[in-house]
């Protein structure tokens, strides 16, 4: 069976690392097209590489006959309105996250997707790996308890150069929708289950996005998550699992290939550490992205999960309004 031809939608600086060299290790898929609005980037990006198509048009992306399929790679305002170009021209897609601007973006991206009959997946790259398949195991045998709690932190520097797009609020920018939107899968995924209360407060920058946000959510069976983003800190990705008979720590669930760990510690005993493989959290998503998109598993960050998440970071972007907004000149 040939690989699947994938069109990407942006020259983006994810893309090598998200699709580009994941296409090329596991052989599934193999990226035909580049788009972007300036054909000299485009033209640029494509040689860079090995790109056989550059256009400097995403709807000529999408359209063109050796594309099979759509990677949304474009910032978060740009996800909805190609997604759905996407779907009515039979292209499944791979969309980046945060999946959409809100939760009413989202809702007319998987109508469209159902509509369509087509895969529509949204990019959480960590929860295709063996790492996090290994804690929702340890969770559930019991090891630790019932949980009761859990704090999940996603920090990085990311200063405001003036082009950075993470700083622009119409482009969907900002602490909560790029880092803390990890957090927040993390503690859906860990509950099982949606948050029906939250608390918020965040930090903002000139432009009004949020550089840091903290948040409390309350999920069914007393389960607390403790939310932590922060794009003006020190890189830190962790999370913390505390059940009615011990601790989970999970250090670096977002990317295990650049080093992660598991400790489990229970009352009166000696705490065990454990690692699983370092293979790419990518290469796992694309082979589950092919698969789909091929008759297999239907994606575990399909469009149901995409939805509830949006719903949830409106909720805590809500909240942080009425909970108090700090603002930094």
């Amino acid at each position: 069976m040939r690989p699947l031809r994938i069109g990407v939608l942006g020259a983006a600086r994810i893309a090598p690392l998200a699709l580009i060299s994941p296409a090329k290790a596991t052989g599934v898929a193999q990226v035909t097209a580049v788009a972007a609005r300036d054909a000299a980037r485009a033209g640029a990006y494509a040689v860079e590489h090995a790109i056989p198509i550059a256009l400097d048009s995403y709807e000529a992306l999408i359209a063109h006959p050796e594309v099979d399929a759509i990677y949304n790679a474009l910032p978060p305002s740009r996800h909805a309105d190609l997604t759905i170009a996407a779907l009515a021209a039979g292209k499944p897609v791979l969309c980046e996250k945060p999946f959409a601007m809100d939760a009413a973006e989202a809702k007319r991206m998987t109508a469209a997707a159902a509509a369509s009959g087509l895969v529509l997946m949204e990019a959480f790259h960590y929860r295709y790996h063996p790492l996090f398949a290994r804690v929702l195991e340890i969770c559930a045998s019991g090891e630790i308890g019932e949980v009761r709690r859990m704090a999940a932190v996603f920090t990085a520097s990311i200063p405001d150069t003036g082009a950075e797009l993470r700083y622009d609020p119409a482009l969907g920018g900002g602490a909560l929708m790029d880092l803390g939107t990890y957090c927040l899968h993390w503690a859906r995924t860990v509950a099982g289950a949606e948050p029906f209360g939250v608390q918020a407060q965040s930090v903002f920058g000139a432009s009004g996005i949020d550089i840091s946000t903290h948040a409390i959510l309350t999920f069914p069976r007393g389960v607390l998550a403790e939310l932590t983003c922060d794009m003006a800190a020190p890189v830190r990705a962790s999370l913390e699992i505390t059940g009615l008979e011990g601790v989970l720590k999970v250090i670096n669930p977002l990317a295990p290939q650049m080093g992660h760990m598991l400790e489990v510690t229970r009352e009166g005993a000696e705490s065990r550490r454990e690692t699983v493989t370092r293979d790419p959290t990518y290469d796992f998503q694309l082979r589950a992205f092919v698969s789909a998109v091929r008759g297999g598993p239907p994606p575990l960050t399909g469009g149901a999960d995409a939805v509830a998440q949006m719903a949830a970071i409106d909720a805590i972007k809500a909240a942080a309004a009425l909970g108090g907004r700090t603002t930094l000149n």
